[in-house]
C-alpha cells in the first residue's frame, strides 16, 4: 500500500455516501436561505452532508482535525498536524440552480499543505481524487482513468475556464492581456479544478475574497497531483495550518507549463485592483 491510501478510500466512501443525501434534497422543492454577512446560499443539504462527513472523517480517524465549511471552525487547523478540509457542497448557487454543476469536497492538509484531494460532482458521478506524489484519477461511467494537466505553454492557447455564476473584470481583463480566446462556464472550483486536471482546460481565476479553505484544499492536492499548480493571485501558494481559514488574495489555478508567464500578469492586474499589496 501507499501512503494515504487508506485515507483515500475512506474519503472517496465518504464523498459518495454524502452525495446520496444530496442528491435526496435535489429532488425535492427544497428551500434555500441566505447565510448571514452575504456568505451565499445554503440548504438542509449542505448541513445534513456537513455533519455527516465530519461525523465519518471524526470516526475514521479521531486524532485529525476537521475544519467544514457548515460547521464552527475554531482554529482546529492550528492544533492538528493532519486536518481535513471538508466543503460539503460547493456550488451550492449551482444546486439552487439545479445545473448539476455543485461537488463536495474532501481534502487532507498535512503540516499546513494541501496532500490529498477528492471532488466528486454527484449528478454525473465524476469522481475526482488525488494524492501530491502518487498520481491523480477520474472515475466515471464505471472506469478509472490517469489525469494530468495539459503541456500548452503559449499564454495565447489557453483555454480559461470561467465561473458559470459571476464573471469578474480583472478575468476579462487578464484573458484579454494574454489573448486567450477560448473559455468555458463551470460551476464549483473543484470542477474547475477537475478540468484542468483532466487537461479539458488550462487557467482558472477567482478574484473575489469570498472563498475559503475548504473551498480549494481538495482541489488544489487534486491539482497538483495532476502537476498542476494552484496559489493567490500574487503567486504564493496558500497555508492549511490554521492561521488564515480566509482566501483574502484570490486563486489562481494553471497548469505548470505556462504559469511562469501567466502570473506576473494576473499579479499585476490584482495588485491594480487592490487585491493583493
Amino acid at each position: 500500500m501507499s501512503p494515504l491510501d487508506a485515507e483515500l478510500d475512506t474519503a472517496r466512501r465518504i464523498a459518495r455516501q454524502a452525495a446520496d443525501i444530496l442528491l435526496a434534497v435535489y429532488a425535492t422543492n427544497f428551500a434555500v436561505q441566505d447565510k448571514a454577512g452575504g456568505m451565499g446560499p445554503v440548504t438542509e443539504a449542505d448541513q445534513r452532508a456537513n455533519a455527516f462527513i465530519v461525523g465519518e472523517l471524526r470516526k475514521a480517524f479521531p486524532g485529525d482535525g476537521v475544519v467544514a465549511e457548515e460547521s464552527d471552525n475554531s482554529a482546529a487547523g492550528k492544533r492538528f498536524e493532519r486536518c481535513w478540509y471538508v466543503d460539503p457542497m460547493d456550488g451550492t448557487q449551482e444546486f439552487v440552480n439545479r445545473n448539476g454543476e455543485f461537488a463536495i469536497h474532501v481534502g487532507l492538509a498535512i503540516g499546513g499543505e494541501a496532500r490529498l484531494g477528492v471532488v466528486y460532482r454527484p449528478v454525473g458521478d465524476k469522481l475526482y481524487s488525488g494524492v501530491v506524489g502518487q498520481g491523480a484519477f477520474l472515475e466515471e461511467a464505471g472506469e478509472r482513468r490517469a489525469l494530468r494537466v495539459s503541456d500548452v505553454a503559449e499564454p495565447a492557447a489557453l483555454r480559461l475556464v470561467v465561473s458559470r455564476s459571476h464573471r469578474s473584470r480583472l478575468t476579462s481583463a487578464v484573458a484579454q492581456r494574454l489573448g486567450i480566446t477560448r473559455e468555458k462556464e463551470s460551476g464549483s472550483v473543484g470542477l474547475k479544478c477537475g478540468l484542468l486536471a483532466e487537461a479539458t482546460a488550462d487557467l482558472y481565476i477567482h478574484t473575489s475574497n469570498k472563498s475559503y479553505r475548504w473551498d480549494n484544499c481538495a482541489p488544489e492536492a487534486l491539482l497538483r497531483a495532476a502537476g498542476g499548480i494552484l496559489t493567490d493571485l500574487g503567486g504564493t501558494p496558500y497555508s492549511y495550518d490554521g492561521s488564515e481559514l480566509q482566501n483574502h488574495r484570490g486563486l489562481l489555478a494553471c497548469n505548470a507549463a505556462a504559469f511562469s508567464q501567466v502570473q506576473p500578469v494576473v499579479a499585476r492586474f490584482a495588485r491594480e485592483a487592490g487585491i493583493i499589496k
